[in-house]
């Protein structure tokens, strides 16, 4: 329970929610026309590429590309780690060769949810005072913005942590890094960890603290932080994937180290019968 009128209007506040440095109106703790006097009982977090959506985004907009193919000399300055700067490499060709945003943003806006995720969607729509939902991807913000506004989910999302990403005069589509970092297991733009664990700490400030968190994901770098969540938390990788093998490597090597409980899943369908049975024991 909020404890001070002060708080309360600091939550209030946060119906504007930020994203990127931009306010956007939307909340998914406050029902429509309601002020709830309690903040959601649990964080939900979801990554973007092969996740929420079936395809690598990154991949995806290759289709904008002539022959819908990069030459081989671009492909060839790919170097593990450095993934974010190998897109601005991939960009800057794509941007030679005349693809404007309208290019980027049909392809975005085409890209399909993963098996399930509508309905996850909707089910999290109809239960918002209940869980706050991030989302941490290492694809880049216009994108992503694209994609959930097409799909009509954008306004499920309290704060989306994503490259910042512009056009720039020329009409070229320009990326840049997230972050700096010192963790040696995530790419040099970004670790989901320290965004995870800067975002707690903050909400936390904020006198907002979780009973629960759920990550849902499937690459390697969700596998960084999901290794911070404790044992009345909830993984939910993907069947199959990076994140899941690298679990399963984790339990074979140090029984018990991964305190969280892993769900695996092929279709997002399994993650809303989880949670639906979550709401069931509250």
């Amino acid at each position: 329970m909020l404890g001070s009128t002060a708080t309360f209007i600091l939550f209030w506040k946060d119906f504007f929610f930020t994203e990127g440095g931009r306010t956007l109106p939307g909340s998914s703790c406050l029902g429509v026309g309601m002020a709830s006097s309690q903040p959601p009982k649990y964080l939900l977090i979801f990554d973007f590429d092969e996740t929420i959506i079936n395809e690598n985004s990154d991949d995806s907009i290759i289709r904008a590309a002539p022959g819908q193919a990069l030459p081989e000399h671009i492909r060839q300055t790919f170097c593990e780690g450095f993934y974010n700067e190998y897109m601005q490499r991939v960009l800057t060709y794509m941007g030679d060769q005349g693809v404007k945003m309208g290019d980027f943003k049909t392809v975005y806006e085409n890209i399909p949810l993963s098996p399930g995720m509508p309905d996850l969607f909707q089910f999290l729509s109809k239960n918002h005072e209940v869980f706050e939902i991030i989302l941490i991807s290492d694809a880049n913000m216009f994108g992503i913005e694209c994609n959930l506004r097409a799909a009509g989910f954008y306004s499920l999302f309290r704060k989306i942590f994503s490259n910042p990403s512009s056009f720039d005069k020329r009409g070229y589509f320009t990326l840049g890094p997230y972050h700096s970092h010192k963790c040696l297991d995530c790419p040099a733009n970004m670790c989901k960890r320290k965004i995870l664990t800067e975002y707690l700490a903050e909400r936390a400030q904020e006198e907002v603290e979780f009973e629960r968190v759920f990550y849902v994901g499937d690459g390697a770098n969700d596998f960084c932080p999901s290794v911070t969540l404790t044992s009345a938390d909830i993984a939910f990788p993907r069947k199959g994937y990076p994140m899941h093998r690298m679990m399963q490597e984790m339990e074979n090597k140090q029984p018990g180290a991964f305190q969280a409980t892993v769900v695996p899943w092929e279709s997002a369908t399994e993650v809303t019968r989880y949670l639906q049975d979550v709401l069931k024991k509250c």
